[in-house]
């Protein structure tokens, strides 16, 4: 298995891969196609527990269609202070969205998992949160490190739909 150097991955916490035909991954990708408000990187959450889909999240709020964002007009890297911007605000990711849905819906996270599409990796908001609430693993797409990295040469962020 390569080796991914993740901005943040706590520790002893592992990602898993799984395929793009995974039938999770493409509800996944779906939910954050219908239901982000990004428009740059659309991004989705699913938690499995068992086989049942307990919640789904997606990220994005309207924010930057009325205001600039802050952490850009800052010039602070990826996955760094999220909390500068209401529309970047950890609240606003798919992560959470999908535990608050679970939760709201009365469905018990512990032991669950958490299939992320668009990412290929969680901040470190995102990943308190996801251990607070039980979350046993998160999947990611295979590949996901080239596809939905921006620094990476050959990603295919604004081109992920077509």
């Amino acid at each position: 298995m390569k080796k991914i150097d993740y901005p943040y991955l706590p520790k002893g916490r592992t990602i898993l891969y799984v395929p793009e035909d995974n039938p999770y991954m493409r509800i996944a990708r779906e939910y954050a196609i219908t239901n982000s408000l990004d428009e740059a990187v659309k991004t989705g959450s699913v938690i499995v527990k068992g086989s049942m889909i307990v919640g789904q999240g997606a990220n994005g709020s309207d924010y930057h269609k009325t205001h600039q964002c802050e952490r850009v007009r800052l010039k602070i890297p990826t996955g760094e202070k999220y909390e500068l911007c209401e529309g970047c605000h950890p609240k606003n990711h798919s992560e959470p969205s999908a535990i608050e849905d679970a939760q709201s819906r009365g469905f018990d996270t512990e032991g669950a998992d958490l299939y992320l599409w668009g990412h290929w990796w969680a901040c470190e908001p995102c990943w308190k949160a996801m251990i607070k609430a039980g979350i046993a693993n998160v999947c990611l797409m295979e590949d996901s490190e080239r596809l939905f990295n921006k620094a990476h040469p050959k990603n295919v962020i604004g081109k992920q739909f077509a």
